[in-house]
């Protein structure tokens, strides 16, 4: 029996063991780790992520210590007609558990709605199903002779990073190295090494998950073939992962960093960097942001009241051929900063310097088959002008990413050329006009698009933006592995595929 946080009396109906604290009571006899209940502190802690906006509010907070509380706890809920969620160590929460809440439909109208749990700590919104935290589950065991790395689900790619480096390995991690290192592969992730070696979720050799029946899976392509191409790539709709096989590479170096570019006095800095990324190997991984500095305490004199662009490269070639192989680029511009040089791989996240402060934000994704003067041109404009700060993100794909691999998996676009991410930040809700300036910037590029980006957009998706995140077969093909495997749809996703036979 584990411990267990309360506060207040239970608000459930007698005897259906799912109001707050009688769920969390309920479940705390099942499971080894904590369990809490709305309220207490433990419960606001477990709950609160980096992403601010909409958080989960759920019936009770599972700390799961091991796969076996994860059994327990989805067994529990499924039994009760409540939905699950695991709590995601990233940036990626679209939307929290908590109210009614659709469970077989495609976000489109007419679904299905279920209410889980009972008035309570949410106000108009109250508690709902149960919420999975898997940071207890975190540990990374590195084999060096097969260059590979089992990583618990509440391990972040930093763990991942470090655990490796003494045997000069490196994972496909993402830019930002606290972001958990399952939740990101299974969106497909695309990291610092992605153009060299393709996707996270293209090296996955093994998933142990527990599915809606409670069973844990080893999920293999010889023991779960579906699933195991619908996880990588489709998601967290499928199932709660407690741990992952993936493939270790042989990087302990790169030469990476950022260079600061004046976009005020250079506005056409981000069509110099296209021109400069699509002549450079498949061993440079590349990014640029923009964004409008205000004149505040903190913020460098020298970008102050500056349009600034952020040149992120990433070489993990033959390191004293990076100076070289980027000096072209430093003509772009005038240069506010430059970081710039050699560096451990176990320091990888210092290339893109992401802020990992929990705040309120939301972010449109669009993958396009290429950019242009024109475009990038209005995207400038447009952030420069915008009445409220917005960032723009651009991400260079192609090479390992554009072929398949061994394995195919669900991920989705393999031709686009460029990922962009709009992103706005709100206190305390997203309004209608943070949204209007999203699709606003995703206009721009609109005559290029080939689809949506399943990891580098941030917020909910209704069923017809899931179906851009991938191909029009493998959309159907993933509704028939939810109808196996969820037909319920006991589980919660930020990406909702809906179980359709």
């Amino acid at each position: 029996m584990s411990e267990i946080q309360n506060a207040g009396k239970d608000r459930g109906p007698a005897g259906t063991g799912s109001g707050t604290p009688r769920a969390a009571e309920s479940l705390a006899a099942l499971v080894a780790g904590p369990v809490h209940a709305p309220g207490s502190e433990g419960y606001e802690t477990a709950r609160t992520g980096m992403q601010l906006l909409d958080r989960h509010l759920p019936v009770a907070v599972v700390e799961a210590q091991d796969a076996g509380d994860v059994r327990a706890a989805v067994a529990w809920a499924a039994g009760r007609g409540l939905r699950v969620a695991a709590q995601l160590t990233g940036h990626g929460l679209g939307s929290g558990l908590g109210g009614g809440e659709a469970v077989a439909g495609d976000g489109e109208g007419g679904t299905e709605r279920r209410q889980e749990g009972a008035a309570g700590a949410g106000g108009d919104r109250p508690p709902a199903g149960v919420l999975i935290a898997t940071g207890r589950l975190r540990g990374v065991r590195v084999d060096p002779g097969r260059a590979t790395a089992w990583v618990g689900a509440g391990s972040t790619w930093q763990d991942v990073i470090d655990a490796a480096a003494p045997y000069g390995l490196a994972p496909l991690s993402g830019s930002a190295p606290g972001v958990g290192a399952v939740s990101y592969t299974l969106g497909g992730g695309v990291g610092l090494l992605a153009r060299r070696y393709g996707f996270a979720a293209d090296h996955v050799a093994r998933l142990d998950m527990v599915t809606a029946d409670g069973r844990l899976r080893e999920v293999t392509e010889e023991a779960e073939p579906e699933l195991f191409w619908a996880v990588r790539g489709g998601g967290g709709a499928f199932g709660v992962v407690t741990g992952m096989e993936i493939g270790l590479f042989p990087v302990a170096r790169l030469y990476g960093g950022s260079l600061y570019f004046d976009a005020t006095a250079e506005p056409g800095v981000l069509d110099a960097w296209r021109r400069w990324a699509e002549t450079t190997p498949e061993e440079l991984t590349s990014g640029a942001s923009m964004l409008a500095y205000p004149d505040f305490p903190g913020v460098p004199e020298a970008m102050r009241n500056r349009l600034v662009v952020q040149v992120s490269v990433a070489w993990s070639g033959p390191p004293e051929e990076g100076t070289a192989l980027v000096e072209p680029l430093r003509s772009a511009g005038p240069v506010l900063a430059d970081t710039l040089g050699e560096l451990p791989y176990a320091d990888s996240g210092s290339v893109f310097d992401e802020h990992d402060d929990p705040a309120g934000y939301r972010g449109r994704s669009v993958l396009v088959d290429g950019l242009d003067a024109e475009s990038l041109g209005a995207l400038t404009r447009l952030v420069g002008t915008a009445p409220s700060m917005c960032v723009i993100w651009l991400r260079h794909l192609g090479g390992a990413l554009a072929r398949e691999p061994g394995s195919a998996n669900a991920v989705g676009h393999r031709d686009a050329a460029y990922a962009l991410t709009v992103l706005t930040f709100a206190d305390g809700e997203d309004t209608g006009a943070s949204e209007a300036l999203r699709e606003r910037a995703a206009g721009l590029v609109s005559d290029r698009a080939v689809g949506r980006s399943s990891t580098l957009g941030f917020g909910p998706m209704d069923g017809a933006a899931v179906r851009e995140v991938f191909d029009p077969g493998a959309y159907a093909r993933l509704t028939r592995v939810k109808a196996a495997f969820d037909p319920d749809g006991v589980f919660h996703s930020n990406r909702p595929i809906p179980p359709r036979g």
